[in-house]
């Protein structure tokens, strides 16, 4: 059976040839490429590299090379057709029939590429004709080289019917030209018209580096200004990226990829020496684009103008990745001068400064935490209550289990951040000299989630000891129960001890009373009697609140790390595992630095 090559592409762009062959042994990664143990011969020493860039595997030691079906035809056993509809099933795409129409639809497109090649090389020509002379002046006007011109292929299209007459001339039919998006043919019979025409063109090519579209900026003040060729059967825009061809290489060296709004963007950072740089075709990034660029890098950067549409379009694409994070890759953000673009600013501040805007560049999560704070002030409880919500929903969103967690802690904590700044800067000396910032726990400790009685005695000395209970309120803040009454008394606490940092206990008491939480209150009646029957010092009240606090922290880290490991057990994507240990790793040493300390205290 014979598949269209475009299926084929399209498989090996969905599907990591990395990810297939971890599956069958470890790889680890090494620069651009990965290694391991050959799976066909027995070795003790590794000899098996696996270039994802480039798509293929090798093994120096037994020569075994080939590409993702051939891995599949030799690891399994398989036959051709039956690697192709396992790799199929895996890209979630579904196999194409055998039918005369799709042979048909197969060479068409091999036709279809050799039409866009001819209209290719009929542009470059003309742009450097003298009907071309104001395009190739307004391009050497914008600092393009004769190097950087002939790189990217540019051209122009003139005005008129100019390439329709060409490429008749080349005994190629109108309804090819048409297929391929380079005519248009009108419904009332007169003359076809040429689909770009006074416009520069910057061809779009492949993954292969074959021409498959093209996208053209009007001369003049026509509308609109920029056009991109409609979609065929080699050309889907929500599938490529603009100058993907021209920044593998680079992209693949620096493990890094630039990702920029448009075509002069892409072309003036390539002659700034930013050769990994891509741009969308004029649309937000779509899922299919987001892949590919994590195929290069695990954290491309996105570098949008810094108008109100490139921070639009920066939301957009953060809402668009949040549902398909997975551990180890994410975005990050290049945030411009407002009214800059990437061009502007390599011109007026130069290579170097635009290097320092990179390094500077925003995590993804600032981006979502940014974007929720974009509605009304926060300064009621009931706009608390939402924004802790709108988190809620955001973290929802994100796709992986263990980055949503991680995702929920981050933005939870900067909510903490913000809520207790207010009490940071009121709070008395004489709680000071019970607490050392210095002291209180890393970020990466995770959610708390209290047994049942541990989370009453804590809850209950809270109320009890209010003089020294705000000592603690970033470690509150990860308080999760599992009974909702008891996480909204929480929320009450600490928002009680942030707004007013003197409360006595029978002022806290009768304020969570008031705000209506006597259910609660009455499930912590014998804890909070048994507290006030001890008749703590502001020492031992606060010696009691840390080991509670001590005691929960460490039950979730455990947690945690059980979880994690457990999941690693099952994690097949080779980088997702890296991601995962190192991460491990971090748990662990703060369990043992936690352990050391509550020892050094006994």
């Amino acid at each position: 059976m014979a598949f269209p090559p475009r299926f084929l592409d399209e498989i090996r762009a969905r599907v990591s040839l990395a990810g297939v062959i971890s599956k069958h042994l470890k790889l680890t990664r090494k620069g651009r490429e990965y290694t391991g143990l050959c799976p066909f011969h027995n070795e003790k020493t590794p000899s098996f590299t696996v270039n994802e860039a480039k798509g293929f595997y090798h093994c120096f030691g037994c020569g075994a090379h080939g590409s993702i079906f051939d891995f599949e035809i030799n690891i399994n056993n398989l036959s051709f057709l039956e690697a192709v509809e396992k790799l199929a099933s895996e890209a979630g795409l579904e196999m194409p029939e055998s039918t005369p129409e799709q042979i048909a639809r197969t060479k068409e497109q091999a036709t279809l590429y050799d039409v866009t090649e001819k209209a290719c090389l009929f542009f470059e020509k003309q742009l450097r004709l003298p009907v071309g002379r104001s395009a190739m002046d307004y391009l050497k006007k914008r600092g393009l080289d004769e190097k950087t011109i002939s790189h990217f292929r540019l051209g122009y299209a003139p005005a008129g019917n100019a390439l329709r007459t060409e490429l008749l001339r080349e005994n190629i039919e109108q309804e090819r030209m048409a297929s391929a998006g380079l005519i248009s043919i009108r419904d009332d019979g007169r003359t076809p018209y040429d689909y770009f025409r006074n416009r520069i063109i910057f061809p779009i090519t492949d993954r292969k580096n074959r021409v498959i579209a093209f996208g053209g900026r009007v001369m003049g003040d026509g509308q609109p200004k920029y056009l991109n060729s409609p979609e065929t059967p080699v050309f889907s825009k929500g599938h490529v990226l603009y100058g993907l061809s021209q920044a593998r290489k680079s992209a693949f060296e620096k493990q890094e990829i630039i990702v920029t709004e448009g075509y002069m963007d892409v072309i003036a950072l390539n002659s700034a020496g930013y050769e990994n740089c891509v741009a969308p075709l004029g649309t937000a990034l779509t899922e299919s684009q987001m892949q590919e660029l994590w195929r290069i890098s695990p954290e491309p950067i996105l570098c949008f103008d810094g108008d109100n549409a490139g921070r639009r379009a920066a939301l957009r694409a953060a809402d668009r990745a949040l549902p398909i994070l997975k551990p180890g890759i994410s975005f990050r953000f290049a945030i411009l001068p407002h009214g800059s673009d990437p061009d502007d600013f390599i011109h007026t501040e130069g290579s170097a400064a635009f290097g320092d805007l990179l390094r500077a560049a925003a995590p993804l999560s600032d981006v979502v935490w940014k974007k929720l704070l974009s509605g009304p002030k926060v300064d009621t409880p009931e706009r608390r209550d939402a924004l802790e919500k709108g988190i809620n929903d955001a973290v929802s969103d994100s796709g992986d289990s263990i980055t949503k967690q991680y995702y929920r802690r981050d933005l939870r904590d900067r909510l903490w951040q913000m809520f207790s700044s207010k009490r940071r800067n009121t709070q008395t000396t004489r709680n000071k000299k019970y607490w050392n910032k210095e002291d209180s726990v890393s970020s990466v400790v995770p959610a708390i989630f209290p047994r049942k009685d541990e989370g009453k005695k804590l809850l209950a000395c809270i109320i009890c000891c209010p003089e020294v209970s705000g000592n603690w309120l970033e470690d509150y803040a990860r308080l999760r129960f599992d009974n909702p009454v008891f996480d909204k008394i929480a929320e009450a606490l600490i928002n009680e001890l942030v707004d007013n940092p003197d409360h006595s206990f029978q002022t806290l008491y009768n304020a969570i009373h008031t705000a209506g939480h006597n259910k609660a209150l009455d499930k912590l009646k014998t804890h909070i009697e048994i507290i006030e029957q001890k008749n703590l010092s502001l020492d031992d009240a606060n010696s009691e609140l840390e080991a509670l606090v001590t005691g929960l922290q460490e039950t979730a880290l455990s947690k945690e790390i059980n979880e994690i490991s457990k999941a690693m057990e099952t994690e097949k994507d080779t980088e997702a595992f890296e991601g995962m240990w190192k991460h491990l790793q971090i748990l662990r040493e703060e369990r043992i630095k936690m352990r050391e300390k509550h020892e050094e205290g006994i």
